[in-house]
């Protein structure tokens, strides 16, 4: 990767990040005011106006915003308004769950939607192949949240063979991560079975035939990796979805990870730790766009070629 497309790649993190929490300021103080959290019940008016001007809650918003980004700027997201603790150590200490919840359900999602998608593209016909796009179909319609619920009606406290919430070990892990590749998969499903049609129609299957290979050597080794470079880009769009997207998994499942801190936080008017949250999905975001970019160019010459030629 060319030193102009680095610098170009940091330049847009920037402005996205600036955008980012300068949107999320603004918005956060139209939510309410965190000093009656603070607080809380039975305080008196003379002692939350003390909490606003200890934590500078009684400045004008142009004030507020100022001093909160050059701390920003400086790596300081102040404290939380909860308990006290660093906001910033406090996601990262949530990071872990997420990240082991978007290992688990990507690496199940390959181990699916490859195969999966390559026999489908295969061939058009035949009755299986016919039944599995309409399962695929239809749970294209189902959003996240929804197959979530249905798994834990069923599963949970219907049949009570596995824990509907937590983070305490290999059963807990297994409706949240079905969750996810239940929706997840069909989408790339689709792009592999499309980019696997598109590559047996190539001149390089009509050489591997001609030189006596069977199809499913055809298909495994030569066909597959090619449809896997069209799918690299979807399978980067849901990894950053994965870092960022999955609140509302994890906090239907009460999953620790930073999609539901990130829901308490707001719940509980933490400025300075939903602050963080969202600093660390913009990174989270930058970093997985930047790899899957590497592993285009890594995995596609062509890529490395117009880089160069750019540059």
């Amino acid at each position: 990767m060319s030193s102009s497309r680095i610098l170009g790649g940091l330049r847009d993190f920037a402005f996205v990040l600036i955008a980012a929490m300068t949107v999320l300021f603004f918005l956060l103080r139209l939510t309410g005011d965190p000093a009656l959290v603070i607080a809380g019940e039975g305080a008196s008016p003379a002692q939350i106006e003390a909490i606003r001007v200890e934590y500078g809650f009684d400045r004008s918003l142009i004030v507020q915003y100022g001093q909160t980004m050059l701390r920003l700027l400086q790596g300081d997201f102040g404290k939380s308004l909860t308990d006290g603790s660093p906001a910033l150590g406090k996601v990262l200490a949530s990071l872990p769950a997420t990240l082991f919840l978007a290992a688990m359900a990507l690496s199940l999602n390959l181990l699916i939607s490859l195969p999966l998608g390559a026999w489908l593209g295969q061939k058009r016909t035949g009755a299986a192949r016919r039944a599995v796009r309409g399962v695929l179909t239809v749970m294209q319609g189902f959003p996240g949240f929804v197959i979530a619920l249905l798994l834990i009606n069923l599963f949970a406290a219907g049949l009570e063979w596995l824990p509907s919430i937590g983070y305490g070990g290999p059963a807990t892990w297994v409706l949240p991560v079905i969750s996810v590749v239940s929706f997840l998969a069909p989408k790339l499903i689709r792009v592999v079975e499309a980019n696997t049609h598109a590559a047996l129609a190539a001149d390089f299957v009509r050489t591997a035939r001609s030189t006596g290979a069977s199809e499913n050597q055809i298909l495994w080794r030569h066909v597959l990796p090619n449809a896997l470079l069209g799918a690299v880009a979807l399978i980067g769009a849901e990894l950053a979805f994965m870092l960022t997207g999955l609140v509302v998994i994890e906090t239907i499942f009460a999953w620790p990870g930073i999609g539901w801190l990130l829901v308490q936080s707001t719940l509980n008017l933490d400025f300075p730790v939903v602050q963080a949250v969202v600093f660390v999905m913009v990174v989270s975001v930058f970093l997985s766009n930047a790899v899957t970019e590497a592993v285009q160019a890594l995995l596609d010459p062509r890529i490395r070629s117009r880089a160069r030629a750019a540059s």
